[in-house]
């Protein structure tokens, strides 16, 4: 397989840190905004909130955690860097596909379900023991997921683990003679 050009790895570089960046920018407005209107009076200001932060988590975190994969993935495959050779990679690889499963079953359904109860019941969603539940999961979740991926962006500037000493392990089996 054909490596990439220096030029071509910088400006893939460039967008996967540019949707690794709108991912967790995106998800820390939304931890603001959940946490920075927690007391609402007016119903329909809680169904709004809600529905910006159902906008933000579908047309924002989810394109920018799913293209943030597929660019790490082809930096992995078309560079150097590889998908098991450095500790690192391996990491960032682990995190953001837990990440990214983590929203697909727990946040995205919290925002959905908080969301619609918002809608049909406004004000009084907030007696609601379903909707406590979704809000308090998606503003601890959120929190949770936010600080992950700045700890993912970290790994990606200070690579803290080195490579993965592959040749070595190899050199160290014993080799198989077919008899």
């Amino acid at each position: 397989m054909k490596k990439l050009s220096v030029k071509q790895k910088n400006w893939l570089l460039t967008f996967h840190v540019a949707f690794g960046g709108i991912w967790f920018g995106t998800a820390l407005c939304m931890v603001a905004i959940a946490l920075g209107t927690q007391n609402t009076s007016n119903g329909d200001e809680l169904y709004a909130i809600n529905s910006v932060l159902k906008l933000m988590d579908d047309f924002v975190i989810i394109p920018a955690a799913t293209l943030s994969l597929i660019t790490g993935g082809l930096l992995c495959w078309l560079t150097i860097w590889g998908f098991f050779k450095h500790y690192w990679v391996i990491v960032k690889w682990i995190a953001t596909v837990a990440l990214i499963v983590v929203g697909t079953i727990w946040l995205g359904p919290w925002t959905n379900a908080a969301t619609a109860i918002s809608q049909v019941e406004r004000l009084q969603a907030l007696q609601n023991p379903l909707y406590v539940f979704d809000k308090t999961g998606m503003l601890v979740g959120g929190i949770m997921q936010t600080v992950c991926v700045l700890v993912i962006i970290g790994i990606s500037v200070l690579k803290p683990w080195g490579r993965r000493n592959i040749q070595k392990q190899e050199k160290q089996q014993p080799a198989t003679s077919s008899s």
